[in-house]
This record gives structure tokens, sequence and C-alpha cells, in this order.
């Protein structure tokens, strides 16, 4: 169990790839958080992922609310590891991006991931140990049509985990980032339906990924396998930003 005795906080922990992630930290000893916007989802999350060696709580927060921000931050207590994985991502051409959903992907996916790590950092400095892990996205190192607002926001986080590597690591964190190619969940089926699937078909592997193969690699830069690695981007990404 290489997490025993770990607390780490998943943020949009309820599906898809976080839920996923959730459940390999629990598989592997830690006490998990999850946090997700509906307590409908962390209820079924939490009794989907079930207890064993480890342990999975749900706090409800919107990372695009400050104030919940703040809350989550309370609720979490002191972690081990952060994973910054909630995102809002409702894509479109940029003549035809609305105000209101670029907002809420810049408030939710920079501004959010921002003040939460600001706030569960020190904890983890104090202790002189952790791992803060952000999940981006292929698109934030590639052109990806109708993705300019989500891909900038997504750099944003890639920026935050070189800083944060720098301004942590000599106390003993550390913080990288994982950047996922196309992947097959319900939210990203929601907003680019069938054209998942060709981005995948356009790799060198030839097919999208499933939500786990991207939890692997997050568990994988959480725990101590990586223990000299710090500010770099781990492509999970079937090879899409090697051609």
């Amino acid at each position: 169990m290489e997490l025993k005795d770990q607390v780490a906080l998943i943020t949009g922990g309820t599906a898809g790839i976080g839920l996923e992630a959730a459940r390999l930290f629990v598989r592997e000893g830690a006490a998990v958080v999850i946090s997700g916007r509906s307590a409908e989802r962390g209820a079924k999350a939490v009794a989907e992922i079930g207890e064993g060696p480890g342990t999975v709580r749900f706090v409800q927060a919107d990372l695009g609310d400050l104030e919940s921000v703040a809350n989550l931050a309370e609720q979490a207590g002191p972690v081990d590891i952060l994973v910054n994985n909630a995102a809002a991502f409702p894509v479109a051409p940029t003549v035809e991006q609305e105000i209101e959903s670029f907002q809420r992907m810049f408030d939710t996916n920079v501004r959010g991931t921002f003040f939460l790590t600001a706030a569960l950092a020190p904890a983890m400095l104090a202790k002189g140990a952790g791992s803060i892990v952000n999940v981006t996205t292929m698109a934030a190192h590639m052109g990806v049509p109708g993705a300019s607002g989500y891909s900038a926001t997504k750099a944003a986080l890639t920026s935050f985990a070189r800083t944060w590597a720098a301004e942590f690591s000599p106390s003993g964190v550390r913080v990288n980032s994982v950047a996922p190619g196309p992947t097959v969940t319900e939210g990203v089926l929601a907003e680019w339906g069938d054209g998942v699937e060709e981005l995948g078909k356009n790799l060198p592997l030839r097919r999208t990924a499933k939500p786990v193969e991207i939890a692997e690699s997050i568990l994988f830069l959480a725990s101590p396998r990586s223990s000299f690695i710090t500010g770099s981007t781990l492509a999970v990404d079937g090879g899409a930003t090697a051609i």
C-alpha cells in the first residue's frame, strides 16, 4: 500500500478521471477526500468506491466560488496529496465563445485551483513533505480547434506546476502535471461527442484513453515512486505531442 497513512484531496473526484484516481488511491491505503458540485453524485461515488484498505469521503464544493474553495480547504484539513483535477470545459470556437462560459472556465480551472493550493500548501511545507498533481491536457501544448479558452486555462496549470515546484520543492513538496490526451468520460462526451473518438484515431496509438489509464499516471506522480520528479509534465496522450 503505497499511500498508507496519507491524506489525499482529489477535486472533481466524483466522475471520470477523478473518480478512477480516487479508486486507485483508496486501493493504495489513502484517506481520500473527493470534491464536486453535486451532492448526489458525491454520495454515489463514495458508495461505489467503498472502503478498504483506504477510506473515502465527499465534500461538496464549487471551485468557481472562492468561499466554497475556502470551505473545501477547511473541511479537507491538512493533506499530504492534492490532485487538482476539477475543471469546467464548455468548449467552443473562439469566435463563438460566450463570455459567461469563458469566465466560468477561468474562475474554476485557474483561480479556484490557485487559491485551493495556496490554502493547503502551508501545511505541506511545514511538514516538509507532500505531492501536488495538476491535471492539464495535451491541448495546453498543441493547437486543438474549439478549445482555445480551455487550453489556456490548462496551460496556466502547467505553468503553476513549474513555479510551485520552484517555490515548494526546497521544502520537500513535489509538484507535477499530467497532460491527458482524448479520454472517454461522461463529461467529455457531453462536450465533444463523436469528436473525441476522431481525435483518438489521429494519435499514434490510434485510440482514446480510458480514465483509469490517466489515473494510473496521477497515482505514479503522487506516490513515492516519483520521489525525484518535480516540475515535470507527464504526457499521457497516446503520442499526440510527439508528432
